[in-house]
């Protein structure tokens, strides 16, 4: 049975919402506008144009000195192919879509030069965009099978990132955001919004050959709220206070590997700390996402592609059990930060590597 994982979701979430939209095929009524599938693509397209002439189609990091007016020169040349390829131009649209269009330039340059600065200041750069997983697809699709069903999930990875350490590839999936759901735990626990996680444990198992032959460890999966950047403020406002508050709407989501030499990886602290990932450093305890959570509760479960291979639904997987008890391993953030800490046996920490930061393949 074909199914993507927003699909599959639907029908774990509401089966009589799963009806009305796939069997169905019901459409609520739409004003005329720019709405947020369209929005959704544009940033997309945008984020992974712009990303692939910077990095060379993901064979060079992200250059660490780049001026902004040819970042900016960049993004304009890339939002007017899009005009051109995928609206036709705009000279058929009213004047409200047009102008809407223009306040819309804003926000992508503010998400563009956010994403941007984060790749200049972290270890992990692009190696593969728009990874489609999936009959004729980059990779094969996942694969669950219950009671003699087999359900084949197939979709895309929005950027794959990747550091090599020590002759190994870790690598971590980033999901670009443009709709007002965010990532939960409680989804991740029912068994829903596993898309991601599927994927990178997929990469794990069947990318090797793909990003050349390197052990690959799976270090993480990051979620970009990449929607409306644009914040209140007063025309008195300094660029550090405009900067700190694009940081704040713009701050990723998502589980990463507990591991600190990854962290430190994913990004190197500024003068004024983490900018970009879900964490804090302490100077005495070092990176911390906040309150410890157990090592318990079916968490090593999680590791490499147990879920898919088990045969288990993914009602099944992770594990039906209760939220873990404060301890040590696993850490979370508050609700607000959305950040999971996954311990190194959750995830298959490679061990501690010695030698310096070197370039994705």
């Amino acid at each position: 049975v074909p199914m993507s994982a927003s699909r599959m979701d639907k029908y774990k979430s509401c089966h009589f919402s799963y009806f009305m939209q796939y069997g169905l095929k019901a459409k609520a009524r739409e004003a005329a506008g720019f709405h947020a599938p369209e929005y959704g693509n544009f940033v997309h397209y945008v984020l992974e144009h712009v990303l692939r002439t910077l990095t060379e189609e993901g064979t060079v990091p992200v250059p660490r000195e780049l001026e902004r007016d040819k970042l900016r020169r960049l993004t304009r040349e890339t939002v007017d192919r899009y005009v051109k390829e995928e609206l036709g131009g705009l000279e058929h649209e009213t004047p409200r879509f047009r102008y809407l269009f223009s306040r819309l330039l804003r926000s992508v340059y503010a998400v563009v030069d956010n994403v941007v600065e984060e790749l200049q200041s972290s270890d992990f750069q692009p190696i593969a965009f728009e990874l489609g997983f999936g009959s004729s697809k980059d990779l094969p699709p996942v694969q669950l099978t219950v009671d003699g069903v087999t359900v084949s999930i197939s979709g895309f990875v929005d950027r794959v990132d990747g550091w090599v350490e020590d002759g190994k590839l870790y690598l971590r999936v980033i999901d670009y955001k443009t709709g007002r759901k965010s990532f939960d735990l409680t989804d991740v626990w029912n068994g829903m919004g596993l898309q991601m996680l599927l994927y990178l444990f997929t990469l794990k198992e069947e990318g090797k050959e793909r990003f050349g032959g390197k052990e690959i460890v799976p270090s993480g999966v990051l979620y970009l709220p990449a929607r409306d950047a644009i914040v209140a403020g007063s025309r008195g406002m300094t660029e550090a206070e405009r900067r700190r508050s694009v940081d704040s709407e713009l701050k990723r989501k998502g589980l990463v590997l507990d591991d600190p030499q990854v962290l430190a990886a994913m990004e190197h602290p500024g003068e004024a700390g983490i900018r970009f990932l879900p964490v804090r450093v302490s100077g005495r305890t070092g990176p911390s996402p906040g309150t410890p959570w157990s090592r318990r509760s079916g968490w090593a479960g999680w590791s490499g592609t147990s879920a898919p291979s088990s045969g288990r639904s993914a009602r099944s997987w992770p594990p039906a059990t209760s939220p873990p008890t404060p301890s040590g391993g696993v850490r979370t953030t508050t609700p607000a930060s959305g950040a999971i800490m996954l311990p190194p046996a959750t995830l298959r920490r490679a061990a501690p590597a010695t030698g310096g930061a070197t370039s994705p393949p």
